[in-house]
């Protein structure tokens, strides 16, 4: 039987922490490219450490002079993401810092088992296994652990950047340790908050006075009781940060970017890749058919499970767990789903609309739990296949 009262934590980082610094210029980058050519091939990744970024990867156009083009367009882009952040450091500063394009022209080898999979379909730009989640516990269907760490970076990063609280700085760190009774969140037992600050004088207590406001703000009403700890930068001065404290590399936070460990991942990143890339698309469209079956009242937790060959256009398999909560048989959910949305790279594409430079929001701050955009941004968060769904079971 599964518990059904526990402590469970998870962590967020903010767009400031290195490896989302490096995430934010990879997709960046991807965005650059979609929007001069929707079918662009793009697996860039980055690593930034004190006044450096290397980028490097594989990257295609189908026009070679427009190709040679963007490859000069690369270090404006990773400026432009750092300037947003907020980096202006001695030792990280978006105007001084040495930028390294080391992108070059997607493999061939690669290319052909994508564009022409034996069945004369596109094929899966790589093997791999990609994961879905989707819980009531939230009205966003989002576990409440991490989407409550998330929101509370994001609401710090709104104060640092509209002047509200001058002394917060971009790098960040929050963690939150949510108390569940009879299976529902109820309360928080510790709340973990490391951000970075202006001025070596400023102490834990100073920065908890800053921050406190805002914590409670985001927290639903009566989580934080007296019993609830608090650890606000509990190592003391936290004035270099970001890159120049501590490298960072794209893909490194891929339990962050899903679901905080409150599911299976498949572990392929997503920032950076096009796509065609199933890491991807493909944990996009599990997100999404999970979402709805949930949201279709089938069950009131989901995880969907696909998995792909490189160069094989279909899914090998389907799996869908609702752990206990489904009012339909898992099998009768798996043959909906396979009848309901074509599951091909190029179909997942199509229905989620995924050729778009909609990339660079989704760097910080979760994948999943956000809002559909009216541009397309987060497509994957709609619920518009739920009736459907429970219509073919």
């Amino acid at each position: 039987m599964t518990r059904q009262s526990y402590v469970f934590t998870s962590e967020s980082v903010s767009e400031g922490h290195p490896d989302k610094v490096c995430d934010r210029i990879s997709d960046a980058v991807l965005d650059a490219f979609l929007a001069e050519e929707p079918e662009a091939r793009v697996a860039a990744e980055t690593f930034a450490t004190t006044n450096r970024v290397v980028i490097g990867g594989e990257v295609g156009l189908s026009d070679r002079e427009k190709l040679a083009d963007y490859m000069g367009r690369i270090e404006d882009i990773a400026r432009a993401c750092i300037k947003d952040i907020g980096y202006e450091q001695e030792k990280f500063h978006h105007a001084t810092c040495e930028i390294t394009n080391l992108l070059h022209e997607q493999s061939a080898h690669i290319a052909q088992g994508v564009n022409s999979a034996g069945d004369k379909e596109e094929g899966a730009g790589d093997q791999g296994i990609m994961f879905g989640f989707a819980t009531k516990e939230t009205p966003e269907l989002m576990p409440a652990p991490i989407h409550y760490a998330h929101a509370i970076l994001r609401r710090l990063a709104e104060v640092r950047k509209d002047g509200t609280e001058p002394t917060l700085r971009p790098d960040a760190k929050s963690q939150l340790s949510v108390r569940y009774e009879n299976g529902r969140p109820v309360g928080v037992s510790s709340i973990v908050l490391s951000t970075q600050h202006a001025e070596e004088r400023q102490t834990s207590a100073d920065i908890r006075d800053i921050v406190e406001p805002y914590i409670r703000e985001v927290l639903p009403e009566g989580w934080i009781t007296e019993d609830t700890e608090w650890w606000v930068n509990p190592t003391g001065t936290f004035v270099i940060g970001g890159p120049d404290g501590d490298a960072g590399l794209t893909g490194r936070k891929i339990i962050v970017d899903t679901y905080g460990g409150a599911a299976p991942h498949g572990g392929g990143a997503f920032s950076g890749k096009d796509p065609t890339k199933v890491d991807r698309s493909a944990a996009y469209a599990a997100r999404y058919l999970a979402k709805n079956v949930v949201a279709s009242g089938m069950a009131s937790k989901c995880s969907i499970q696909l998995s792909y060959a490189i160069g094989v256009s279909k899914p090998l398999s389907i799996y869908c767990d609702t752990y206990g909560t489904g009012q339909v048989e898992e099998d009768a959910i798996e043959r909906a789903i396979r009848a309901c949305m074509d599951l091909s790279p190029r179909g997942i594409r199509e229905h989620l609309q995924l050729n778009k430079p909609i990339y660079a929001r989704t760097a910080a701050y979760g994948h999943f739990g956000r809002a559909p955009e009216a541009d397309g941004g987060f497509s994957w968060e709609r619920t518009d296949l739920a009736e459907k769904l429970k219509a073919a079971v």
